[in-house]
């Protein structure tokens, strides 16, 4: 399979796996269905589960956007992650699964470490428009290296 087509193929399967997800709670620090997910922890399970990122990767939003920063670009589409940042660090991160909207383990904070704490805050993996932060954003191609190589 020719990297362009193989690197269509999978992106199409993250999205289609990310969309599993919805609805499970934010947990911080989560990187399990089980338990909930935090945004980044969320991102990492989608990329890994698709070769796009190795296991044992374990990192924050910022660590996502340092990794992928080379292949920013200026209109996502699905399979891209968005980054939200506070001054240079990304402090949150979402994928894209359209032109116009992302899914993300959104709403929590450090503080949202239990079920309770969760629904209290409507903390949850959901679907929103992707400018629905209100603040400044960039993107990234995860997969973009594929179409490279």
């Amino acid at each position: 399979m020719g990297n362009i087509l193989r690197s269509a193929y999978l992106r199409t399967k993250a999205v289609e796996y990310l969309w599993t997800f919805l609805h499970i709670p934010y947990f911080w620090g989560g990187d399990d269905p089980m338990a909930g997910f935090d945004c980044s922890g969320l991102v990492i399970r989608i990329l890994q589960a698709v070769g796009r990122l190795s296991r044992g990767f374990d990192t924050t939003a910022d660590g996502l956007w340092k990794k992928y920063s080379r292949h920013e670009v200026r209109k996502g589409y699905a399979g891209c992650l968005v980054f939200w940042f506070v001054g240079d660090r990304a402090v949150h991160v979402e994928m894209m699964i359209d032109d116009l909207h992302v899914i993300g383990a959104s709403g929590g904070g450090s503080e949202i470490t239990s079920l309770e704490k969760a629904i209290l805050r409507n903390a949850f993996v959901q679907m929103n428009p992707v400018g629905y932060r209100k603040q400044a954003y960039r993107i990234v191609d995860p997969f973009r290296e594929l179409d490279d190589e």
